[in-house]
């Protein structure tokens, strides 16, 4: 059911890193052609492998799962900083962040 999804998940966090199957492989401490055997539903990584994948690209595995974030690294990073906002200034980035998304509405 998500075999199609790991595949092009993969091949989207990947090229927006602007690195070669080949090379994450490697980084990731397995043969040459491991990505490229994912990527192209020769196999699935294993739950290890899977977790190694999210690590390198800085993401959580919900965040892997979710087809709705473009870029989850950046937004794995923007949550962290939130994180550390007193609630004065969730408030204030809430109404900011309201009145952009009005401003700008996505189509």
């Amino acid at each position: 059911m998500y075999e199609k999804f790991i595949q092009e998940r993969i091949n989207e966090l990947r090229m927006k890193k602007n690195i070669s199957e080949y090379q994450l492989s490697l980084e990731l401490g397995r043969s040459q052609g491991y990505i490229q055997s994912i990527t192209s539903g020769r196999n699935l990584p294993s739950m290890d492998a899977f977790l190694d994948i999210c690590a390198y690209f800085d993401i959580t595995p919900s965040e892997f799962f979710d087809p709705t974030l473009n870029n989850p690294s950046l937004v794995g990073n923007i949550m962290k900083d939130i994180k550390k906002l007193s609630d004065n200034d969730l408030l204030l980035l809430s109404t900011v962040l309201r009145r952009f998304l009005e401003l700008y509405p996505k189509p």
